[in-house]
């Protein structure tokens, strides 16, 4: 009795052991998850050697719009071609579109302010102040407003739609 109750304490926690093992083993010779789909189709290359930051694009206008350190590129999404550019946009991190208003707004990081463009001229109409060093943006097409979430400023700047020609104004900062 005494030899059997000393196998069982030996044996008991070898047992468990063993059936920890097997079940590793069997989890790491389970077959590696399928491919995603997803691949490379072309690798295109913007001249400048400036930072990158968020792209954008416009389905639409068959646009997308890269952050390039203090401008913005605008490529042709079918041929790859740079269409133009928004230059003077220090900092710049993103970028929103709204086609509505046929206008375009960049976070200016280093600049504190969001800057405002024709979608089809690519031209400058104006910029809006921000809080400290604007980073995302976004275009609420209901509210016809613009947000920038502030990284120092650790707050967010809703910026008015249009109103009038040329007339935007931020709101209050919460």
């Amino acid at each position: 009795m005494r030899n059997r109750s000393a196998a069982l304490a030996v044996l008991g926690p070898l047992s468990v052991a063993l059936v920890l093992c097997a079940g590793l083993k069997s989890r790491a010779a389970s077959p590696a998850p399928g491919t995603s789909g997803y691949h490379v189709v072309k690798t295109v290359s913007i001249p400048g050697d400036e930072g990158w930051d968020y792209i954008t694009v416009d389905a639409a206008a068959r646009r997308v719009y890269i952050s390039h350190g203090s401008h913005v590129v605008v490529m042709n999404a079918d041929t790859y071609a740079i269409e133009g550019d928004v230059p003077d946009t220090q900092g710049v991190h993103g970028i929103a579109l709204a086609p509505d208003l046929g206008r375009g707004f960049i976070s200016a990081g280093r600049a504190n302010t969001a800057v405002i463009f024709d979608i089809k001229s690519l031209k400058t109409l104006g910029t809006a102040k921000t809080d400290a060093n604007p980073d995302a943006i976004v275009y609420d097409a209901v509210s016809k407003r613009v947000f920038t979430l502030n990284g120092r400023g650790q707050n967010t700047t809703a910026i008015n739609g249009f109103r009038r020609h040329r007339s935007w104004r931020p709101c209050a900062r919460r």
